[in-house]
C-alpha cells in the first residue's frame, strides 16, 4: 500500500462523504498502514460478535468496532487477530481496548484502538452488525472505504485512487 492520509486529506478533503477522525487511537500490529471496505460491529464488553465476524475469510476488509469507548475491558486479544490474520482482514479499528499487544506488535496487520487493558470480556452474544456506527466523530457505514496510518483515520463512500 502506497497512500499516506496526509496526501489524501490534500486531495479530497473537500468532498462531503470524506471524514477524517479524531485522533485518539494507539497503534498495533507490524501493518502501519491498512485500508479496506468496512464492516462494523456494536458491542459492550462483549467480544461474542467479534469472534464471529473475525472467523470469516474476507478480502478487502476492515473491521471497525464500536465498544462504547469502554476501558473496562479488551475487546480485542492476540488470539483473535490471529484469527484476523489467517481470514485475510486487512486492519481492525477498535473505539476500546485490546490485549496481548506485544504479541499483536508481531502481527501482519494493522490495529487501532484507545488504549490496552488486560482483562478479557464477557460472552453474552449480543451486539449487531453492518449498521451505522459514530466514534471519533466518524459515521462508519459497511462498505464505505478506510485507509488508517500513523498520521490517522479517513473514511470515505467509495475506494480512493
Amino acid at each position: 500500500m502506497t497512500f499516506h492520509t496526509a496526501d489524501l486529506c490534500d486531495r479530497y478533503a473537500d468532498r462531503e462523504t470524506f471524514q477524517i477522525a479524531d485522533p485518539l487511537f494507539r497503534q498495533f500490529g507490524t501493518h502501519r498502514r491498512f485500508s479496506g471496505h468496512i464492516t462494523t460491529l456494536r458491542v459492550f464488553e462483549d467480544n461474542s460478535l467479534v469472534r464471529a465476524t473475525l472467523e470469516e475469510k474476507v478480502e478487502d476488509r476492515v473491521l471497525v468496532i464500536d465498544g462504547g469507548g469502554s476501558r473496562r475491558c479488551a475487546l480485542l486479544g492476540d488470539t483473535l487477530t490471529g484469527l484476523a490474520v489467517d481470514n485475510g482482514w486487512q486492519g481492525i479499528v477498535v473505539y476500546g481496548c485490546i490485549r496481548g499487544s506485544e504479541l499483536i506488535d508481531a502481527m501482519p496487520i494493522g490495529v487501532m484502538a484507545l488504549n490496552t487493558h488486560p482483562l478479557r470480556s464477557q460472552k453474552r452474544g449480543q451486539g449487531d452488525r453492518d449498521t451505522l456506527i459514530t466514534f471519533a466523530g466518524v459515521n462508519f457505514k459497511k462498505d464505505h472505504y478506510l485507509y488508517a496510518d500513523c498520521d490517522g483515520i479517513i473514511v470515505a463512500d467509495t475506494k480512493l485512487d
